[in-house]
């Protein structure tokens, strides 16, 4: 029977306007160093984006989104950050910001599975 494994994860927000400290959720990065395992979900849901701000630049946004998606898996285009360790990149992802993006404070848990556990806080924190 396969143990538990510790993880961290934290929320990306979509923040239209920073002063105002308004979000919605879009997706969900999650880093387990046992498994050695850094992943990200998001989706942009178009009709509650409008919603909330008719003034977002949505394909700056997609890209903002793509740049965490690339260093997330290392890609080769994902500049020096994709470079480091996972665990650096994840601190990296997770730092506190200013911008239309960011993150939430971290959290953490235990697992079995941790692609499983990214689709399921996924579900319940970005698609609900």
């Amino acid at each position: 029977m396969p143990g538990k494994h510790l993880f961290e994860y934290a929320v990306l927000r979509l923040v239209p306007k920073v002063e105002r400290e308004e979000f919605l959720n879009v997706g969900v990065v999650l880093y387990c160093a046992e498994k050695k395992f850094l992943g990200v979900l998001f989706h942009l849901n178009m009709e509650r984006i409008r919603a909330f701000s008719a003034e977002l630049d949505i394909p700056e946004i997609a890209q903002y989104l793509s740049a965490f998606e690339k260093i997330c898996h290392g890609s080769k285009d994902s500049g020096p950050v994709g470079k480091l360790p996972l665990a650096e990149r994840f601190r990296w992802l997770t730092a506190t910001r200013s911008t239309v993006v960011q993150t939430s404070r971290t959290h953490s848990g235990l697992c079995d599975d941790t692609e499983q556990t990214l689709q399921r806080l996924y579900r319940q924190l970005v698609l609900c």
